[in-house]
């Protein structure tokens, strides 16, 4: 298994995606652990928050299979259960995931981690300093702008009206980054800010062409 390294803003292979999207809130450097070259692949950013409505949940939960069967390249913090659950259907695939924690990339590896990583599928990244040991409130969100300013598109479950993710949904829009949503009358208010409804049944919105 590849050692971890740190990415600086003078590498070339640091990401145009965040300076373009963060300018000067991009990271001076981003640690590494695992096939950076997952990267140069499309990508869809899945959020779901912890407050959601149940029948939301169940979709998110039947989009995730979904998206390993269509082979959809997915990055994410995968911090909230519903997120949880979504990475496990995702790294039972042979397909690529990356995944951003909102601190400093654990010393001691996630067993579910190992496969992935020694089978070049898996890349964590984290833009924190290594003495960023917690995740807080502060930390989710600085790492939510660094997985959607990454992310080809941004797939948001639900958005409470007026919540933090609402506002995180509008900074998505004006980096004029394709962000999308299950239809209905709960995402009402992200449909009416521009997002577009997925189809679970095509899922040719989130990926590449």
């Amino acid at each position: 298994m590849d050692a971890s390294f740190h990415l600086r803003r003078s590498d070339p292979r640091y990401p145009v995606e965040l300076t373009t999207c963060l300018a000067d809130r991009a990271p001076e450097r981003v640690t590494v652990l695992g096939n950076l070259e997952i990267l140069q692949r499309e990508t869809l950013a899945l959020f779901c928050s912890v407050r959601c409505p149940g029948n939301l949940i169940v979709q998110t939960y039947d989009l995730a299979h979904k998206l390993r069967r269509a082979g959809v390249t997915v990055i994410g913090g995968f911090h909230s259960p519903m997120e949880q659950r979504c990475l496990a259907i995702l790294l039972r695939s042979p397909h690529p995931v990356i995944v951003c924690p909102a601190r400093s990339l654990p010393k001691r590896l996630p067993a579910e981690f190992r496969q992935p990583l020694e089978e070049r599928r898996l890349l964590l990244l984290s833009p924190f300093d290594d003495t960023v040991n917690r995740v807080g409130e502060d930390t989710a969100r600085q790492r939510n702008r660094f997985v959607a300013a990454l992310a080809d598109r941004i797939f948001a479950a639900y958005a409470a009206p007026n919540s933090h993710t609402e506002w995180f949904c509008h900074e998505i829009l004006a980096w004029r980054k394709p962000l999308l949503t299950f239809a209905g009358r709960a995402n009402e208010n992200l449909l009416a800010l521009g997002a577009k409804p997925i189809n679970p049944n095509d899922l040719s919105q989130a990926q590449p062409g």
